[in-house]
């Protein structure tokens, strides 16, 4: 069976790749459960350089297939804030409904055409040949008003897609990966995946 490394050790994460990737027809592991342990410095300054950063130095220590992903929210109102610095903001270790909770304050009496934003994904497979894939997808909304619902992670309480009147922490796991900036950006990956000779 054909393996793909995961470059993350975000276990909510993982586990919504698996969710979107696996068909039966690959295993689909952590870099942890690939016996990496290595500290990647993530300082390029869009998200798919992130996700280059991050695949290249785990592909480095195990010479394997390697997917990494770098995503987070751009609110407009706020300059696209926090952006790349999304799992950063406010600190590293900084529970998201502190994060979550920053966010609303500075949105505070803010209308509801001024909320829009976005959930960013971006995709980077790198083989063990050198030969690099990247590819970026998004997910467009509007920031809430509170925090709602316990499904998905991270800023998902406070973040309304369009053309829904939940938060994406309140969508079943199946219905957020059709609409996900990562469920279309790891889709699409696969698609070229599929095709390249490595997974014929």
């Amino acid at each position: 069976m054909k393996r793909l490394i995961i470059a993350t050790g975000n276990m909510g994460k993982l586990n919504e790749i698996k969710e979107i990737m696996n068909s039966g027809e690959i295993e689909i592991v952590s870099m942890k459960e690939a016996g990496v342990d290595v500290d990647i410095v993530e300082d390029g300054k869009t998200f798919e350089e992130n996700a280059l950063i991050k695949a290249r130095a785990v592909s480095e220590a195990c010479g394997g297939i390697v997917l990494s992903d770098d995503s987070g929210l751009e609110v407009d109102y706020l300059n696209k804030e926090p952006g790349i610095y999304s799992a950063r903001y406010l600190g590293e270790d900084t529970p998201y409904s502190i994060k979550n909770a920053k966010i609303l304050e500075r949105l505070d009496g803010v209308p509801d055409e001024k909320r829009t934003g976005r959930f960013v994904c971006a995709v980077a497979a790198v083989f063990p040949d050198g030969k690099e894939i990247v590819v970026r997808e998004t997910m467009e909304g509007r920031i809430g008003y509170e925090e709602r619902g316990t499904n998905g992670f991270g800023y998902d309480p406070i973040f309304r897609p369009d053309g829904y009147d939940v938060s994406s922490g309140e969508l079943p796991m199946e219905e957020k990966n059709l609409i996900s900036h990562r469920g279309k950006a790891f889709r699409k990956m696969w698609e070229i995946l599929s095709k390249t000779e490595e997974f014929r």
